[in-house]
């Protein structure tokens, strides 16, 4: 999940007039007073409807007057119900049953039959003629796409109305509307439009979009927030298993997968768009389980969908999400292919899921034309560039949007244009805007600088005892070719001051070339990781946790220097030539980092010099980023798997350097969606150093003694308990986001999620790098057997909390083996 843009929207959730013509909302019910879900509900002489909840609940609106609903359901008499006026809410439908037809028809409450079921076996067709359907059906294929992202504020009421949070932004509450598919009155924040060309090919598994235009309410420069929106909305095929957003994966009803996860009801059947088709009603078979409900329309010939809505369940196990709306619509090409027209998205965020609370709207209106089939391009054409800012894309007149939108703004839309443009230009606005990027980024922002970040002013360790923090950075805009960051910090109990400083300017934006460098001077926990960071100001939770296991007190001062160049000649493929230089010492009382200096190790040295050339290639296939500047924002953040490759060389008597050494370290993470079951995260290590080191150069193996969870580290493990020059590792996690616990009474109400995971490490190190040793420490690697620890916890408590018990697998005849560790996680997460 992006965070800018889930704190920006949540943010407005506590701050807590109706255009369309006809609406109407109420219960349906049969003659002992029990609800009736899914049943139909349209406007008569019209193709304007829905179904009911699972509570037999429904709201339907139209922009048209109409006189009645028709309701209808199978096994019940199809009722009219007249309307008495153009908003009727609160109705009570009550179907009789149809007694005439009752040795004739089946009436399906709770759990059908997959066996002897027409909807089963219509459903099956569907399945053996998918392949038939949309641009899958042809080699190469291109379509223009118009997109409509609009952020809503909703349940607008007296309440909201009159808060003096809204002081000086009154006239904002002249703009509101009702939601066709809640009934909500709501209040546009956000509007974005966007037009692409869209080109695919199936040969090659290849895909490309050339956006077009863009157009925003009042925020076209923060590309940020633009791609933020976007990237909330994850591409999805009802025809797969899964249909994925907000990291979690949904059961498709017209998935092979579906047939054990919903109930099927063949309806109705009727002529759309002079093709016959049949209406197939889906809900789940279990509840707080991802699953939908809704109804879908199946051509008799194709076998094809013509439109489906889903309508997640209300139970889901799912995080500041209330509902999930999906609606989808298909065209027929040359009789025989359907090919996707419209696509609706709406999610309903809101701090709890109770029925009128307040929230925020998401929504995606995606509408396709212009198909163009089997047109061969080059493979090159689908290489994506670098650098492509295309400024005027954002730009773009009025005479533009006239000639490429697919379908009219109507006049509510336009004036929301004007609205939130005057909106942005509010200092009552602009306070809250503020405050919302505060609690994102953790910087406060001045005029060309910004201070921060906030989280990490106060901390906390042996050696500084309280420590506290201040830091700022260079911040004209978000595509600042260079930009300036440091800090200082004071401990209080060492009373030493401390600093931190680097920068970076990007040469050329088409291969982004960078030039970076720094130095910082601090108190740091070695080890805290296997593999090197190229941050220069970076530093592990586990230099300054305020709350530890036992006592920190292998502390040790370092100076770092570095410079670097790097380039990314192909998009996600970077190579970075850099040179450090560290002055390494002991800061805790009784810690040595000593080593022979010396053949007969009669001689001793406490502090290490040590110069470094480094190579390092990283390839992140996947990632998205926003914006063209020397630190462009990462869109998709932990979505895509990551390559990291560094060769380091030491060179001895390089600015007075003490060693030569050559290290290599490999890193590799992947994140995995794995259906049904959840998210996994795997991630592994290895490096070899070769020559010997002395032990402020050996790869410890991170250990952590801390409550906190921090990433690939060992929280049974002590700092320094394991050191090696030779190592091998791998951490698998996963989160089955509440597949066992919602299928257990009083449990499945929590809506917690079960954790599991494993890491494991192999090591060894030299005789040649234990001989030069002359800390004192035992020198000790897993290289017996790999050491190991496993983990079982609870996730989603509060909906911000995890607590994971983590076992030590082996090892336990290590001094002070801790055999059992408790680690706490925070976090917002769907």
């Amino acid at each position: 999940m992006n965070n800018y843009l889930f704190t920006a929207l949540l943010f407005f959730l506590w701050m807590g007039i109706v255009h369309a013509q006809t609406k109407v909302g109420g219960v349906v019910v049969d003659n002992q007073g029990k609800t009736i879900p899914f049943a139909n509900v349209i406007f008569e002489d019209s193709s304007t409807g829905t179904t009911t909840d699972e509570a037999g609940e429904f709201y339907l609106q139209s922009e048209e007057d109409h006189n009645a609903i028709v309701v209808s359901f199978l096994g019940y008499k199809t009722l009219k119900v007249p309307l008495e006026s153009s908003v009727n809410l609160n109705m009570k439908v009550v179907l009789e049953e149809e007694t005439s037809s009752l040795d004739e028809i089946v009436v399906y409450r709770g759990k059908t039959p997959k066996k002897d079921n027409p909807a089963v076996d219509i459903l099956k067709k569907v399945w053996k003629n998918r392949r038939k359907n949309g641009v899958k059906a042809f080699e190469q294929y291109s379509y223009k796409e118009y997109e409509k992202l609009e952020f809503d504020l909703n349940t607008i009421d007296s309440a909201v109305i009159n808060n003096r949070i809204f002081n000086g932004m009154e006239f904002i509450f002249d703009y509101t509307d009702t939601n066709n598919v809640t009934g909500k009155t709501y209040l546009p924040v956000f509007i974005n439009e966007s037009v692409s060309r869209v080109y695919g090919d199936n040969m090659m598994a290849k895909k490309k979009e050339v956006l077009l235009g863009n157009k925003n309410s009042g925020f076209s420069q923060n590309r940020h927030l633009i791609d933020a929106v976007k990237d909330i909305y994850d591409d999805y095929d009802i025809y797969k298993s899964y249909i994925k957003f907000f990291d979690k994966s949904f059961v498709s009803p017209i998935s092979t997968t579906g047939i054990d996860t919903y109930n099927y009801i063949l309806s109705d059947s009727a002529y759309i768009d002079s093709k016959w088709c049949y209406n197939i009603i889906y809900y789940p078979r279990r509840e707080n389980e991802l699953t939908f409900r809704g109804n879908f329309w199946v051509n008799d010939t194709t076998w094809a969908v013509k439109h489906i809505n889903l309508e997640s369940s209300r139970d889901a196990n799912i995080n500041w999400v209330k509902q999930v709306y999906i609606e989808q619509d298909y065209e027929v090409l040359n009789d025989s292919i359907f090919l996707i027209t419209r696509d609706f998205f709406m999610a309903d965020f809101g701090l709890t899921k109770k029925k009128g609370s307040r929230g925020v709207y998401a929504k995606r209106t995606l509408l396709y034309d212009d198909y163009e089939f089997n047109k061969l391009k080059s493979e090159s054409f689908y290489q994506e560039p670098v650098y492509d800012p295309r400024p005027q894309v954002y730009d773009r007149s009025d005479e533009f949007w006239e000639a490429h939108r697919l379908e009219e703004l109507n006049k509510d839309e336009k004036g929301v244009y004007v609205m939130l443009d005057s909106l942005t230009k509010t200092r009552a606005f602009n306070r809250l805007y503020d405050l919302a990027t505060i609690a994102e980024s953790g910087y406060v922002e001045f005029d060309g600088w910004d201070y921060g970040p906030v989280y990490s002013i106060f901390g906390f360790n042996e050696v500084e005892g309280m420590r506290i923090r201040f830091g700022g950075r260079t911040y004209f805009g978000q595509n600042d070719p260079w930009r300036i960051e440091a800090y200082g910090a004071y401990g209080f109990r060492d009373k030493k001051f401390k600093y931190g400083i680097s920068g970076k300017v990007l040469l050329d934006p088409k291969s982004r070339l960078i030039l970076s460098g720094g130095n910082r001077r601090d108190v740091e926990q070695l080890g805290a990781s296997l593999t090197n960071s190229t941050d220069v100001l970076g530093r592990s939770l586990a230099s300054s946790s305020l709350l530890d296991v036992g006592d920190n007190d292998k502390l040790s001062s370092i100076s770092l220097s570095t410079f670097a160049i790097s380039i990314e000649p192909v998009k996600n493929l970077s190579f970075r030539l850099g040179v450090n230089y560290r002055e390494i010492k002991p800061a805790s009382p009784g810690f040595s980092l000593d080593y022979y200096v010396d053949e007969e190790r009669t001689l001793t040295n406490s502090e290490i010099i040590q110069t470094e050339l480094s190579t390092i290639v990283s390839f992140t296939p996947g990632r998205k980023i926003s914006g063209y500047g020397v630190e462009p924002n990462i869109v998709n953040d932990g979505e895509f798997p990551g390559f990291f490759l560094n060769y380091s060389l030491g060179v001895k008597n390089l600015l007075n350097s003490d060693f030569n050494y050559k290290k290599l370290q490999f890193f590799y993470n992947q994140p995995l969606l794995i259906g049904g079951l959840g998210r996994s995260n795997l991630s592994i290590e290895s490096g070899k150093t070769f020559g010997a080191v002395p032990l402020g150069l050996l790869s410890v193996v991170p250990g952590n003694q801390t409550y906190f969870g921090i990433y690939n580290t060992f929280p049974t493990l002590d700092y320094y308990e394991f050191i090696t020059d030779s190592y091998a590792s791998a951490h698998f996690h996963h989160n089955f986001n509440g597949r066992f616990f919602s299928r257990i009474p009083l449990l499945r109400e929590l809506n917690l999620r079960e954790l599991a995971g494993i890491s494991a490490v192999w090591g060894e190190i030299s005789e040649e790098s234990k001989m030069l040793d002359a800390s004192g420490l035992v020198l000790r690697a897993p290289d017996a057997n790999p050491y190991f620890e496993y983990y079982f916890g609870i996730g989603n408590i509060f909906k911000i909390l995890q607590l994971e018990a983590h076992f030590r697998g082996n090892y336990f005849q290590n001094p002070d083996a801790r055999s059992f560790a408790i680690i706490a996680d925070f976090g917002f997460h769907f």
